[in-house]
């Protein structure tokens, strides 16, 4: 996958991307769904065909609290508008997706929850994945096999299904001065807490500011920080395949730290 600024024909900048068919129709669709009233801005798409998806060029500037307070309140807008099912694409989006360079099934089960969704469609996929790739052994699979057999007991309270970017870590926060830009998504209905935990993951500015206001606008369950690493368990184990083992150790300890808390 490739991505570059271009000047369109009449003038306008954009930002063009080169992707397979499959990522650029669930970017598309991804980047439109989670457009909500009240929502985080997010750019709007140009033009896009099988291989190329262009979208508006956004001017970035530093980060600032303001702005991270108002995108903090903003995402709980976005997670608020919901979804099908834990695992819903976007409408008009791929079932196949891509989370990176890896591929991320969103096929829901209807009624199914979130802690038997996360289990078998996140956890235990990529650790299958991560496994046949040699990047992680047997033996160190068996701590993520009792994180989903516990998953039930270590969720917290039910929730219903959230409008998730899906990608979330600081790189996809782009900072304006109109605001913070949500970009690169890889949407689908997911748990709330999710989309926070991969804010946390490698640092996001003015993260607690980010959090509080968030909070404030639609209350995080008990618990929650104590969840972090399991919903960061995804991303990791994702990173695991695409990057190899470099990632296994914190993986490792995310799945840990997630057993903890049960």
């Amino acid at each position: 996958m490739g991505a570059r600024p271009v000047t369109l024909s009449d003038g306008r900048r954009g930002f063009a991307k080169e992707a397979p068919q499959s990522a650029i129709t669930a970017e598309a669709a991804s980047l439109e769904w989670l457009r909500v009233p009240d929502g985080p801005p997010l750019p709007t798409v140009l033009s896009h065909d099988p291989q190329r998806l262009v979208t508006a060029y956004v001017e970035s500037s530093r980060p600032d609290p303001q702005v991270a307070e108002d995108f903090g309140r903003r995402l709980a807008a976005m997670h608020s508008a919901g979804a099908a099912g834990f695992g819903a694409a976007p409408p008009g989006g791929p079932e196949l997706a891509w989370f990176g360079a890896t591929r991320m099934l969103n096929k829901p089960v209807p009624q199914e929850d979130w802690a038997t969704w996360y289990a078998r469609d996140r956890v235990a996929a990529y650790v299958r994945q991560a496994v046949d790739a040699g990047s992680l052994t047997l033996g160190e699979s068996a701590v993520f096999d009792e994180v989903c057999e516990r998953l039930p007991q270590l969720a917290g309270p039910a929730e219903a299904p959230a409008r998730l970017h899906g990608d979330l870590w600081s790189g996809n926060v782009l900072w304006s001065h109109d605001g913070a830009w949500l970009i690169d998504p890889a949407a689908h209905g997911g748990h709330r807490e999710s989309d926070l935990a991969l804010l946390a993951l490698f640092g996001c500015p003015h993260l607690e500011r980010i959090r509080s206001a968030y909070d404030e606008v639609s209350p995080l369950a008990p618990g929650w920080r104590g969840r972090v690493p399991l919903h960061q368990l995804f991303p990791l184990l994702a990173h695991v395949v695409i990057f190899g083992r470099g990632y296994a150790g914190q993986a490792l300890d995310a799945a840990r730290s997630a057993l903890d808390i049960g």
